[in-house]
């Protein structure tokens, strides 16, 4: 008779997502998953490879749950820039692995669609990457540098970042 699973993919990855926002990157290790599940490290290797294969399954879950976001909002830029920021407050390590060679470049194809298809409603098909690309270039940018505390300067960082969407969507419709 096989041992009864004592852990599932989804609990580990569960695990993961929360140790790295704990702990960051460098803290999301087979060891501190498999304390959070109550296995032994070893047994994780039955549905995780590695560490790197563990990293891209919790950046795919993190993109995966973007998207849902970033789905439920449509095709309103600014809503969907509301949906980003959200969620880069709510996971800032998700957030940020993102970025990272962790994540699948097929999860990051899904999680643009969103945004591709604002963009293609306001400029039309033709420039619609290039203004995705435009707009996301600028909130990662933003995001990136308010989560990391880079604005020093004063002023109200919702203000700031409202003003900055709000000039952004204004270039793209002219």
């Amino acid at each position: 008779m096989p041992a009864p699973e004592r852990t599932s993919t989804e609990a580990i990855i569960a695990a993961g997502r929360a140790i790295l926002e704990e702990a960051g990157p460098a803290g999301l290790t087979m060891q501190a998953v498999a304390l959070r599940v109550g296995v032994r490290a070893p047994s994780l290797y039955k549905r995780v490879r590695d560490r790197d294969a563990l990293l891209s399954a919790v950046s795919e879950a993190s993109v995966d749950e973007l998207t849902s976001r970033l789905d439920a909002v449509g095709e309103d830029l600014a809503a969907l820039a509301v949906a980003y920021r959200a969620f880069a407050h709510e996971h800032p390590e998700a957030f940020r692995l993102l970025f990272s060679p962790a994540t699948p470049e097929a999860a990051l194809h899904r999680s643009s669609a969103s945004v591709l298809r604002a963009c293609a409603a306001l400029v039309g098909e033709t420039d619609a990457l290039d203004a995705a690309r435009l707009f996301t270039a600028w909130a990662t940018g933003f995001l990136q540098m308010e989560l990391s505390g880079a604005f020093r300067l004063g002023g109200d960082v919702d203000q700031a970042f409202d003003y900055g969407l709000a000039r952004i969507i204004a270039g793209l419709s002219t």
